[in-house]
């Protein structure tokens, strides 16, 4: 992994997004545990969009305009699933929820899907990894998979660490019913708009 793609892929994953919002969701919800599985369930949300451009299918999503409208409004539809169900305190991320196996389970599964319902990150990945392999490189398939495996680690870095900062001030959250009702309020409000933003999003 070159200097390059390791910074450019740092910019990318610490951009504010829906994976980074569900992270600190997941740890303001179910503490430290909860943001480590929702980091792992963003991470390995990216391998069908890896696998999609290494196979080639994500020219299907850049060059068919029915493939890309449908992924993007199943998208659209489960961000605002989730805004609902932060709004009205259900679901998985209940701010005032304990954790417990079963959610965790919920709470990777939706991870995995935040990632997988968004066509822009397999065009992403379908634009971004072939710039950092060399024509002349004998086996571009397994420099792909390096490359790709190298970025699913840092989203689950960079994702348990915002996990991580919002567990730390998870206790003064759930101790507060005002700031509960306030932060539920700002993570629907956050995800509506990142539906919004998906459904205005272009090939």
């Amino acid at each position: 992994m070159t200097l390059e793609f390791f910074l450019t892929s740092l910019v990318i994953v610490a951009s504010p997004g829906t994976g980074a919002l569900y992270a600190v969701a997941a740890g303001l919800s179910g503490g430290a545990r909860a943001s480590l599985v929702a980091a792992l369930g963003c991470a390995l949300g990216v391998v069908p969009h890896m696998l999609a451009a290494i196979s080639g299918l994500a020219a299907l999503l850049h060059t068919s305009a029915l493939a890309f409208q449908t992924l993007k409004y199943l998208g659209v539809a489960y961000l605002l699933y989730m805004a609902w169900g932060m709004f009205h305190a259900r679901g998985t991320l209940r701010l005032n929820g304990e954790p417990t196996a079963r959610n965790a389970r919920e709470t990777i599964l939706s991870a995995i899907l935040v990632n997988l319902l968004n066509p822009k990150l397999s065009i992403f990945f379908f634009a971004f990894l072939p710039q950092f392999v060399r024509p002349e490189d004998p086996a571009p398939v397994r420099r792909m998979l390096e490359l790709s495996l190298a970025f699913m680690a840092l989203t689950f870095v960079v994702f348990a660490a915002y996990g991580a900062f919002a567990a730390a001030v998870r206790r003064h959250v759930v101790s507060n019913p005002s700031a509960q009702s306030w932060m539920r309020r700002g993570f629907a409000a956050a995800f509506a708009g990142l539906a919004a933003q998906l459904a205005l999003a272009q090939r």
